[in-house]
């Protein structure tokens, strides 16, 4: 997983070991992982540019195209109440409409 500035409050594992369980050549689990992992990034960018004005989106991304971690928080945390959470709901909510689609293919399979 490549390293975002929410990747130390989002944690995928769960998935990747439900993929893991799943019978796949290591290709086909990597590309899953990878749209995993692609999904979470624009529904969190989509929540963040949703919570803020023009003018912060610009600046937002700006700092995001910098990948300077520190700056995307600090700037977030002075615009957005709660944005932590937010993120993190964001993420679980997607997270368990994933588990339930993996869940629905091994049902298929089964």
């Amino acid at each position: 997983m490549k390293k975002y500035f929410y990747t130390h409050i989002i944690d995928t594992s769960t998935l990747s070991l439900e993929l893991g369980n799943m019978e796949l050549d290591a290709a086909e689990r990597a590309h899953l992982i990878s749209l995993v992992d692609s999904n979470i990034h624009h529904a969190v960018l989509d929540l963040v540019l949703s919570e803020l004005n023009p003018v912060d989106k610009k600046t937002f991304l700006a700092h995001l195209a910098s990948e300077n971690h520190d700056k995307v928080w600090k700037f977030l945390n002075g615009k957005v109440e709660n944005i932590e959470e937010k993120i993190k709901k964001t993420a679980e909510d997607l997270k368990k409409e994933l588990h339930k689609d993996i869940e629905e293919v091994r049902t298929i399979k089964d």
